[in-house]
């Protein structure tokens, strides 16, 4: 799904949103999610996730093209922890289609 399906599926979903307001509404969300992110603060939706921040460590890789060793310094990367209901919902929904594909196949 694409921040436009996102945009897409509001605006249908809310009769009384306009296109305009649904994309306005998507971006508001998301830059806050952002925002918060920057700051180093936790964001969490009960029911669908937290988003965090994890540090990576400085190590030394590999110049793929060369082999040379190159530097990586430390990072601080976005992390998304799905919660109990999603992590629930998306095993449910898997289970489900893999019923429905054994299902077919035998048939």
């Amino acid at each position: 799904m694409t921040r436009s399906d996102l945009v897409e599926e509001l605006a249908a979903r809310f009769s009384q949103l306009t296109h305009r307001d649904a994309e306005h509404a998507v971006k508001t969300i998301l830059d806050a999610v952002s925002d918060a992110l920057t700051r180093g603060h936790r964001v969490e939706i009960r029911g669908f996730g937290s988003f965090s921040i994890n540090r990576r460590a400085p190590r030394i890789g590999r110049n793929p093209r060369n082999g040379e060793s190159v530097a990586i310094p430390e990072k601080r990367v976005p992390h998304f922890k799905p919660g109990k209901a999603l992590r629930e919902a998306v095993d449910l929904r898997t289970a489900e289609l893999e019923a429905r594909d054994r299902r077919e196949a035998r048939d």
